[in-house]
Formats: C-alpha cells, structure tokens, sequence
C-alpha cells in the first residue's frame, strides 16, 4: 500500500464520495464512530510506525507478496496470456486478510477492546478472527443463519480461534442481514468497539479505507507484471464483484490507466430474469444501502430485493460505491455470470492448472469465455480465495 496520493477521478472526493455515489447515510448514534475514524484513518496510515508494523505483518504473517502466476494451460485453452495474481495463498486463504490487519492496527490505535464484523462466505470472518486472536482482542462475528449452513468449514475455523459467532435470522439471512445486525451492535456499543467492514461497503471512510488496505494487491501486480513481462499494465484486469473489495485492490494502481481494462464479475445466480440473481449492475438503481449512496436491487417502492448467489460472498444486493462510479461512468466493464457458469469455470480452472479456486473467484475466471482477448493480450485474474470452503457445492455439482 503505497502512502502517495493517487490524484484520480476515481478516489474518493472530501466528502467521501465516488462522483455521486458513496458519503455517510447514518443514524444519529452511529455519527460518533464514523465521525472518530473519518477523522483519524488517513493519519494513522500515514503514520511510518503504522507503516512498518503493517507492512511487517503482511510479509511474516500474510506471507506477501503473493505470486503472479502464468496459467500456461488456461492461456493455451483461450489463446492469450493469463496472469492469476494468487490471492488464495495469503494466510486464511483469501484477500480478506490484507484489510483486517489494516483495521485491527488502526482499531488499536483508537484505543478499541472488541472488535465485530459481518462475512457471509465466512472468509472475511475467519481474517476477522485470526487477526483478533493475534492481537488478543474480543471477536464478535455476524453472519446469516444460511451461509452458516453452507459455509461451516469457516464457521468452525472462526469458532477454534475464539470468536464468537452470531447467526443472523432475519430476511434471507445472508450477507446484508449479518451487515444489519453488525451495525446494529456496534450502534450500542459505540465506545470500546470496532466495527471491521470486510469489503468497500459502508458509510464513508470504510470504502476508501478498505481499499487503500487492499490496493496492495495492484502494487505488487505492477511490479511482478514488470519483471515477468517487461510492462506494468495488462491489457485486462479481472475481479469478481460483490461489495468488492478484492477488485478495489485489484484495480486501485490502474483506475487512471485508462489501456487497462476493468472487469468485474457479478453473481446472476439462476439467471437475469429468474428472480433469483445478485447482479446489481443489471438489475439494480441508485440508492442508499449500509450507509452509502450505491447502486443496489430493490423495489419500485424502494424495498431492497433479496439476492441469490450459489457463492455465498457475492450474495449482497449491492456494490460498492467505488464500483458503482466505475459501472456508470463506463470506466468498468461488468459481466454477469451464472451459477452454472462459475462452477464450470473452477472445473477447468482445476483440471487445467491444479488449482481449486473459491466460488467468488470462479465468476472471475467465467469472464475469459465472453472477452475474446487478442492473442497478444495480458489478462491478470485476481484469484481472491481458495476453494476449499466451497467443496460441498461442488461435490454436489459433481454428483448431478
């Protein structure tokens, strides 16, 4: 994470805004705990012992940086060159880790005991406990009485850390329903407590937070894309998008290289038109969701629409304002892509280069069929997770 200003259309303004997405939509008695962390984030930052311990962390505990592999056999198969940036090897097995460290180091400059956090396909969960376990901080955990279900394997690795995990039964009981009840716990606990969003979500400062925690990703892409290929800049880069925080990072050193192309993978579930989907740029309209201004599903009367995602960490009816900005300016590219489609392209992700990747990633790695790359063309997949929570769909699939 380099602590240089990116002066960009695409970071956020002064008053946290994407163009005309993002800002703080919050009640009352959350004002002093967004308003304490707006107020001191880009500091503690800055700050060279944040800066060194962070980076310390990153590189003896994440195990950063991690590589850039050339996916020799998935590039064969579409006829270009494919980068995966392998963000399933990072320590608990996602990217969720890099913005955890981040957040419990700056919890404890502001003096926090308890930290809590949503996560719906348990990843950011598990990032969220590991770093509580490290630092010896309380660990309270939301997360849907569903993805509870389809996600033990992380609910028993959040529970041997020591975090307490709380189901959440309310509405579908997914990912927005556990981000409800998270903020509604640290709504009444204000002063001793942390909230750690796991992705570019929330009310101001968080999107901008979490992804300059993130943005490591891309840091280390222009640096490893230099050395293997002789440039800094793909012609593409792709991330799968929910709230999409392992896409900011991704992203974060190109939004201003406008020869790199932005992709993003939303989850279409059962398809568009099934009722069934979380592709918010396609289904969705602007409104205030968590508390910012994004584009997310929802009724005409403005009720938010439940969303459907076999992976349970793009089951989110929104998206970050960041990505928001970059879906209406045309600035990013979205694909929609179904259950079906992802769970095909983990199958030959596996079978073609040994590597099982989580279902969030697979809908990345589903865009290689409908870009049509040029044959000297460089993709960079960022490949947020590993698949190994994610056997049972799989099997299941399998078993059809």
């Amino acid at each position: 994470m380099e602590t240089t200003e990116l002066k960009s259309a695409f970071q956020v303004d002064e008053r946290g805004y994407y163009g005309t997405f993002g800002g703080a939509f919050i009640p009352e008695m959350l004002y002093p705990n967004v308003e304490e962390l707006r107020r001191n984030y880009l500091d503690i930052i800055a700050d060279p012992a944040f800066q060194r311990e962070f980076r310390d962390l990153l590189t003896d505990y994440v195990g950063r940086p991690t590589p850039l592999f050339h996916a020799r056999r998935l590039s064969d198969t579409y006829q270009t060159t494919i980068y995966l940036k392998r963000e399933d090897l990072c320590h608990t097995g996602a990217h969720k880790v890099n913005n955890t460290i981040g957040q419990i180091l700056v919890a404890k400059r502001l003096g926090k005991q308890r930290i809590v956090a949503e996560t719906g396909a348990g990843q950011h969960g598990v990032a969220t406990a590991t770093v509580c376990a490290l630092m010896g901080l309380e660990c309270i955990v939301y997360m849907g009485k569903i993805d509870m279900e389809r996600q033990k394997p992380n609910v028993d690795r959040m529970h041997m850390l020591g975090a307490k995990v709380v189901p959440a039964t309310s509405g579908s009981q997914t990912l927005k329903d556990a981000t409800n009840e998270a903020m509604r716990h640290w709504i009444n606990n204000p002063v001793d407590t942390h909230y750690i969003i796991g992705s570019v979500v929330g009310p101001h400062p968080y999107p901008d937070m979490v992804a300059r925690f993130q943005s490591v990703i891309s840091e280390e892409v222009k640096k490893q894309l230099l050395e293997k290929t002789g440039r800094s800049t793909p012609d593409y880069i792709i991330a799968c998008v929910g709230g999409g925080s392992n896409a900011a990072g991704a992203f974060y050193h190109y939004l201003d290289e406008p020869t790199v192309r932005l992709v993003a993978a939303e989850a279409a579930g059962q398809g568009l038109t099934s009722g069934h989907s979380a592709a918010t740029t396609a289904l969705g309209k602007p409104g205030i969701l968590h508390g910012s201004r994004t584009i997310l599903m929802q009724t005409e009367d403005g009720q938010v629409v439940e969303p459907y995602s076999i992976s349970a960490g793009l089951d989110y009816p929104g998206i970050g304002p960041l990505h928001a900005h970059l879906y209406s300016s045309g600035r990013g590219r979205f694909f929609s892509i179904t259950d079906q489609e992802a769970v095909e392209a983990a199958f030959e992700l596996s079978r073609l280069e040994g590597i099982i990747p989580a279902l969030e990633s697979s809908h990345a790695l589903a865009c290689l069929p409908k870009l049509k790359a040029a044959s000297d063309e460089v993709i960079v997949i960022c490949l947020s997770g590993r698949g190994d929570k994610d056997l049972a769909a799989y099997t299941a699939y399998l078993d059809k």
